[in-house]
């Protein structure tokens, strides 16, 4: 019986990666059709369906939802205020050209933290631009750092979509999420980042020109460094304080209220409303203004926002119809880690589907019935593992390969020996300070 849910599990994963791929399906539709091929073989009652994946879909988008609404909202007022290009420029004035490479990590890890891949790279790639123009360096020195800074916050750091959907999925620690993403996140893109370019820029030289990207500021002034980088920052500072709130010498209602505030939704809406002011209001956005920015940037949420509801539905599927007892069972038989089959699960839908976000939402969903009865596992290492899995070998079935290709002024091969590799290092380099990490915490 064992063997035969496994079968069932793996076809409908296929069917994920088939629709996507292959027949052309949104994501959305290829797990919704998945997640009901799995509950009719596997012998899930036909009254007990649909009630099953409507749960699975509640239980995330209720925890997930206003994270991500908020966050893009946040990312929005960052990238039309022009505060993101004030933090770029900060690091480049202050490192200098010779040391372009760091000063380029650095603007990307930090911007990323706070907004999608897509907009860190419409805020940053003007800049690498203008840099290259300039200065005649390979774009790729100072290119491949800020995308390695913007790829791997986005794949393991909360609060962005990935990495919030494992912590609710695993029920997680967010705090401590946040707190080991950040030390695995780093150095993993200091080696695929400002190394890694180093070291690729004397053996590929793109033949072709970067078109410049305009970005528009919609602001009337450009805010100064030190708001930009605090509201960039205020969200971060704010969820640190739920790990260190319990250490501090306060009183029980004092620690109540910092894990209130520091509580991610709150946390973000606190910095969307610091955004509103110090990057919308002082700089001379209106009302009207603010709130068409606002709308602009929560209707492309939809499509998101469906992915991970019905990962979240694959995943009950998985657990009410015993697939997850089977698998579980037949992990212990052969003792394989759950870290290591959570990056091994994600790696491969990532390498098939080309989502990280459906590779993630995916692994995380058929590995927590595997430890949902087990003890001793780091469940917020897990996180880290599935979301570095999430990362791994990104080709021509991503949206992101195309968009770096573009962007960049890259041919697809030039775009394989770069973005591909670059994202391969960054997906192997987390899992491996992971599994050194596992041993001490």
């Amino acid at each position: 019986m064992e063997l035969y849910l496994l079968g069932i599990t793996l076809i409908a994963i296929v069917i994920v990666i088939l629709g996507v791929s292959w027949w052309k399906w949104h994501a959305f539709i290829s797990l919704t059709v998945a997640s009901l091929f799995l509950a009719v073989f596997s012998g899930l009652p036909m009254d007990k369906i649909v009630g099953a994946y409507e749960t699975g879909v509640g239980a995330v988008l209720g925890h997930l939802i206003g994270i991500l609404a908020l966050g893009t909202i946040l990312g929005k007022m960052m990238s039309d205020s022009g505060a993101g290009m004030q933090v770029a420029d900060f690091f480049i004035h202050k490192f200098g050209v010779k040391n372009l490479p760091w000063a380029m990590l650095l603007s990307g890890f930090i911007i990323g933290i706070p907004v999608f891949f897509e907009v860190g790279l419409v805020i940053l790639l003007p800049l690498v631009i203008s840099i290259r123009k300039s200065t005649k360096v390979n774009i790729l020195l100072i290119g491949i750092p800020v995308l390695a800074g913007l790829s791997i916050v986005h794949g393991l750091v909360p609060p962005h979509p990935g990495a919030m959907t494992a912590i609710g999925i695993y029920n997680a620690n967010m705090g401590h999420v946040l707190l080991y993403s950040l030390i695995i996140a780093f150095p993993t893109a200091v080696i695929a980042g400002p190394l890694f370019a180093k070291w690729i820029q004397k053996r590929v030289v793109p033949v072709g020109e970067p078109e410049l990207i305009r970005v528009e500021t919609k602001a009337n002034t450009l805010p100064g460094t030190g708001i930009s980088f605090s509201i960039i920052l205020l969200p971060v500072l704010l969820m640190v304080l739920t790990v260190l709130a319990p250490y501090l010498p306060i009183p029980a209602s004092g620690e109540k209220f910092l894990l209130f505030i520091g509580s991610p939704v709150i946390a973000l809406l606190i910095s969307c409303f610091a955004a509103y002011y110090f990057l919308g209001y002082r700089q001379g956005m209106d009302k009207a203004l603010i709130k068409q920015l606002t709308e602009e940037c929560l209707l492309p949420l939809a499509s998101i926002i469906l992915i991970i509801g019905a990962g979240g539905g694959f995943k009950q599927i998985l657990i009410d119809s015993g697939v997850g007892t089977a698998i579980a069972s037949m992990s212990e038989q052969i003792s394989l880690s759950p870290i290591v089959l959570a990056f091994l699960v994600a790696g491969l839908i990532r390498i098939a589907t080309g989502s990280a976000t459906v590779a993630l939402t995916t692994a995380a969903g058929i590995v927590s019935p595997v430890v949902a009865n087990m003890t001793g596992v780091n469940l917020e290492l897990l996180v880290i593992a599935t979301g570095a899995g999430s990362l791994m070998f990104s080709h021509v079935n991503d949206a992101g390969f195309w968009l770096v290709k573009e962007y960049m002024g890259l041919t697809v091969k030039e775009t394989f020996k770069t973005w591909t590799v670059m994202e391969t290092l960054l997906s192997f380099v987390a899992f491996g300070l992971v599994l050194i990490l596992d041993l001490f915490v």
